[in-house]
């Protein structure tokens, strides 16, 4: 005979100890889901041909347990690091004086020791006849790099202006455009003139660039950032793999990934990138 009284809830529910022992171990569960929730770690990367390398491990199989990748443009993927919704992103590094804290967490990067190829100022005229600039939504190191050299490189007296849809149809006469990415090297077979904003870096500074960094904006565990780093490491040893399963009607891409883009954070990338954020404060 069951002696067990049973605890009356509300005037219609009734449960015994054993439904009640269910109900917390089921809250117990239902917990533990949500703190493994909150420790997954979102990560964002740019959908350009020059983060391939980087991203080529996680695209061929390679799992890290907790990890959700997205993809976005540069700029968008920016902002979705300064909203939270992304925990470490591969962004402009414009980005970083917004950031209320950040950590560059791998030894990799879109850098360049020499011209880039893919962000330029294009135009119909010479450099000092450019009256207009307008400015590739894309990416806001590339925008920002601009400004810097034509405000203090080049020193030109020009109209920036924010680029639009099909901003590329807008390039002529005394109108020049920076133009980022793979639709740059379409680009430098149609314009007059080029104007490589890397190679132009490096004679204003005589530092290396950096375009985009693996930046965090909390801290992430070290186990993460170990077997992150080694990620991108393995992708970057397969560059042949990743030109023959890209395609780039408009530049040879096993120049692009070997001597246009330089992937090591080497430390004189790091002065470089140091200087450059000296100019946005």
């Amino acid at each position: 005979m069951n002696n067990e009284l049973p605890v009356q809830v509300s005037d219609t529910t009734m449960f015994n100890s054993t439904t009640t022992a269910c109900y917390i171990n089921c809250i117990s569960f239902a917990t533990s889901k949500l703190d493994e929730l909150d420790k997954t770690i979102r990560v964002g990367a740019v959908s350009y041909l020059n983060t391939k390398p980087l991203v080529y491990a996680f695209k061929h199989g390679l799992k890290l347990e907790g990890v959700e990748i997205t993809e976005e443009y540069p700029a968008k993927l920016a902002q979705m690091l300064l909203n939270d919704e992304v925990d470490v992103g591969l962004v402009p590094v414009a980005i970083i004086p917004k950031l209320k804290e950040h950590y560059i967490i791998t030894d990799y990067c879109i850098g360049a020791e020499r011209e880039v190829v893919s962000v330029c100022l294009f135009s119909e005229v010479p450099l000092e006849k450019i009256e207009k600039v307008i400015l590739d939504y894309q990416s806001r190191t590339s925008v920002a790099l601009a400004r810097v050299l034509i405000e203090n490189f080049w020193k030109l007296p020009v109209v920036f202006e924010e680029a639009k849809v099909n901003f590329r149809d807008e390039i002529k006469g005394t109108t020049a455009a920076v133009v980022i990415g793979d639709r740059a090297f379409e680009q430098r077979k149609i314009s007059a003139h080029s104007y490589d904003l890397a190679e132009a870096w490096i004679a204003f500074t005589g530092l290396p660039f950096v375009f985009a960094a693996w930046v965090a904006n909390k801290k992430l565990p070290e186990d993460f950032i170990t077997a992150f780093n080694e990620a991108n490491k393995k992708g970057l040893l397969k560059i042949d793999a990743v030109v023959a399963e890209n395609v780039s009607p408009h530049y040879d891409l096993k120049t692009y990934y070997t001597d246009n883009i330089s992937y090591q954070l080497t430390e004189e990338k790091r002065k470089g990138l140091e200087k450059f954020l000296s100019f946005l404060k």
